[in-house]
């Protein structure tokens, strides 16, 4: 996946990939416990998460309507000058042909519900036909006007491809899962140098390293505020979420006769190691814990959003849709009774306007990052990274968006509120990806511990 070895964050001496040593026991003791700027702790997560929430997650995420996400892997980075991609084979995407897409995604990919793909057909044939304004409700009207801003809409934290360029096409996700594709060297590492670097949050008096693995070993956030904290931690959670997907599914074995794909303990304690990391690997995989809790407190937030009945998970099998929108429906109960959610009224809290300052600049580094993801050289990295900070820049929508969705009828358009497709997709494939990151970290305990 979107790897290299060597993430940097300001200050971090992040050596994910130098040295060597055993510290399995350490790992294993360090990562437990209280999360800071939380009241939640590892264990109530790693319960919660393995034992009742991943399985059904992940029968969600194999069905039509989450499984089938278009994208745009053709645009140009628009940060630098580097066309040069990735050769490796499994570096490759295979989009999906138009036959093997459901009906009822293609035709209606980019709105939330059937009732709002009836609705914007009705406008789009007024349209065709020169109608005039009468020949359409006022509310509908409205609706229709909603949806056609939304894209631009100012609460967007990412970058959205726009879905109807010839180069956007339909991936399966099935078919293309994350795992190590061998891209890394320069440049992966400038991808992440450039996230951290430029589009993290840093005390100033923080230096940028010379070099991948030199500089000081850690990273204090003593004095940085909530807001800033909990940015840096979301991106090297994110980080540490797309390291483990790599040790976890990592290329064991490539033949003529098969290729095998397994969990690889050397390239996991490399990278998270208490010894070779110098401190720094547990505390990564403490903020992909806190990464966790932001997703996961989305999703308990948007459920008024999906408990409409108008809502559906629209692919043209209304029988299996039905069915898929009571799972999609248990899984956010099941989030919203988790009991130790993080509390984001503590963001933005302080002067109003310096508040909406924060904000504005919170939500423009992040927009920068997805952006970033459009440099990412290996296609298949390029496709799950782009997915997964967009489902992380709609899980901040949402929280931020608390208001509106609390306005949400129970029938009937929701003006305020808007979620598309592409954002529902990107959201529950994103949570999918950190909710499999701890369930695979139990996984590697085990191995650690059998090792002893």
């Amino acid at each position: 996946a979107l790897t290299e070895t060597s993430a940097i964050c300001t200050a971090v001496s992040d050596v994910w990939t130098k040295g060597w040593g055993w510290g399995g026991d350490s790992l294993v003791q360090c990562v437990t416990g209280h999360l800071d700027d939380c009241t939640c702790d590892v264990e109530t997560i790693d319960a919660f998460n393995n034992y009742k929430l991943f399985p059904r997650l992940n029968e969600l995420l194999e069905s039509d309507y989450f499984r089938y996400y278009k994208v745009n892997l053709k645009k140009p980075c628009p940060f630098w000058n580097d066309n040069s991609h990735c050769g490796i084979r499994d570096c490759a995407v295979k989009p999906c042909p138009s036959d093997e897409v459901p009906d009822g995604i293609r035709s209606g990919s980019y709105k939330y519900s059937e009732e709002a793909n009836n609705l914007a057909e009705e406008c789009e044939e007024a349209k065709r036909l020169g109608a005039v304004d009468g020949s359409l409700s006022k509310e509908t009207q409205q609706a229709v006007l909603r949806w056609t801003r939304h894209d631009d809409s100012s609460d967007s934290f990412c970058e959205a491809d726009d879905i109807y360029s010839p180069d956007a096409e339909y991936v399966d996700l099935l078919l293309n899962p994350e795992r190590y594709t061998g891209y890394k060297g320069p440049d992966a590492w400038k991808i992440w140098n450039s996230i951290y670097e430029e589009n993290c949050f840093k005390p100033q008096n923080v230096k940028r390293p010379l070099a991948s693995g030199r500089g000081e070993s850690s990273i204090s956030l003593s004095g940085v505020c909530v807001e800033k904290r909990a940015f840096y931690k979301l991106v090297s959670g994110l980080h540490a979420s797309i390291n483990i997907h790599l040790s976890a599914r990592y290329l064991l074995q490539d033949t003529w006769s098969e290729k095998k794909w397994g969990p690889n303990i050397t390239e996991f304690q490399q990278r998270f190691d208490e010894v070779i990391t110098r401190g720094e690997g547990p505390r990564r995989l403490k903020n992909l814990y806190f990464l966790y809790l932001i997703e996961l407190r989305a999703l308990s937030k948007v459920l008024p959003f999906f408990e409409r009945p108008a809502f559906q998970l629209y692919t043209g099998n209304k029988s299996y849709d039905a069915e898929m929108k009571n799972l999609l429906l248990e899984i956010l109960h099941l989030a919203k009774s988790f009991p130790l959610h993080f509390d984001e009224n503590s963001f933005f809290a302080g002067n109003k306007k310096e508040a909406t300052k924060l904000k504005e600049e919170f939500r423009l580094h992040f927009k920068n990052i997805s952006k970033i993801m459009d440099c990412v050289g290996c296609f298949k990295c390029r496709l799950w990274g782009k997915l997964q900070t967009q489902g992380l820049g709609t899980a901040l929508k949402i929280l931020f968006s608390e208001s509106l969705i609390e306005k949400i009828p129970e029938s009937g358009p929701s003006y305020g509120f808007q979620l598309t497709r592409q954002e529902i997709v990107a959201l529950f494939n994103a949570f999918g990806r950190i909710s499999t990151s701890v369930r695979e970290l139990e996984n590697f305990r085990n191995i650690l511990q059998n090792m002893r």
